[in-house]
């Protein structure tokens, strides 16, 4: 299922998820991804499911949330992957747009120094770009781009696109212990994303299982620290290190719903209980699902989250 949701977003409220990128193709392999490790690195953009194919998933979803009484704040494209790839994005934000419901597209904006990716984008109405480092060695380090990337046309890209964007723009920064949480990391990175004005800065922590098991969400104090010096700066920075809530909702088929989320977003029990319970659905379907390898359970930091089940060398 291409479109998901309505989930709970921390940044957009009730949003209606656009899997628009096949698992998992992207520009960079995240030490963070709470989707796993990258099988599938590019940078050249490419036709997936097609326009028609993805805003026919949008509209239904729409009208089943309509019926239900489930409000959507946002269409947010926000993929298995990096959603930009898709060549037919500009036209899927154009078509989408005539349903009346905002778009978001939440990127890692590594394509940004494209023009076509900028004209595109520009067609959102809110649009988040990762800004995890500004210096080579973290971002190799923290994002692992694909070879042909370069950081400065990226940053340069992105400077671009916020002097050009009539929508809002924010960046989000997600802190890892030991990578991009020193006091000099934080100095460049906030330097940066105050040039580029955002409406918002948004500063993260890994509260999902990460692709690399070695990967720790950065302290409080480390947190605390780029709040200030973003903050001090002019910037708008808000912390969204907490948990979203279990405000998910069913609008069809539970099992196709559930899975359709957990590929994207990776659902703590108490979330997936509450979705069962208000989908009259039994605990017995995830089991099932876990017997037959489509969903598996795994711990992290004390929790326990449900993730669909990408397929051999995906997770």
């Amino acid at each position: 299922m291409i479109a998901f949701g309505p989930v709970p977003s921390r940044r957009l409220g009730r949003s209606l998820g656009v899997n628009n990128i096949p698992p998992k193709f992207c520009t960079y392999a995240c030490v963070y991804c709470q989707l796993g490790r990258t099988p599938n690195m590019q940078v050249k953009r490419e036709r997936f499911h097609g326009s028609e194919e993805v805003v026919k998933s949008v509209k239904t979803k729409v009208t089943q949330a309509d019926e239900k009484g489930e409000r959507i704040d946002y269409v947010t494209f926000i993929p298995d992957g990096e959603p930009t790839l898709d060549i037919d994005l500009g036209r899927e934000i154009d078509l989408i747009r005539e349903l009346g419901i905002k778009i978001a597209v939440i990127s890692n904006a590594s394509l940004m120094w494209k023009e076509d990716v900028r004209d595109e984008l520009s067609g959102a109405d809110w649009v988040s770009v990762k800004v995890d480092a500004v210096r080579e060695d973290t971002w190799h380090g923290i994002n692992r781009p694909h070879g042909s990337l370069s950081l400065e046309k990226i940053l340069q890209g992105i400077r671009d696109f916020s002097q050009s964007f009539g929508g809002e723009l924010a960046t989000e920064t997600m802190l890892v212990q030991g990578l991009n949480d020193n006091v000099e990391e934080l100095n460049g990175i906030a330097e940066f994303i105050s040039e580029v004005s955002p409406a918002v800065s948004y500063i993260s922590v890994p509260i999902r299982p990460p692709a690399e098991t070695w990967v720790e969400a950065a302290s409080e104090d480390s947190v605390n620290a780029a709040y200030q010096i973003l903050s001090s700066k002019g910037v708008e920075t808000e912390c969204i290190t907490g948990y979203e809530g279990t405000a998910f909702a069913s609008t069809g088929n539970v099992e196709e719903d559930l899975l359709s989320i957990t590929s994207v977003h990776p659902m703590r029990e108490d979330a997936v209980r509450e979705f069962l319970a208000k989908a009259n659905a039994e605990w017995e379907l995830v089991e099932n699902l876990i017997k037959e390898d489509r969903m598996v359970a795994v711990d992290y930091e004390g929790r326990r989250f449900y993730v669909r089940r990408l397929g051999p060398g995906h997770g």
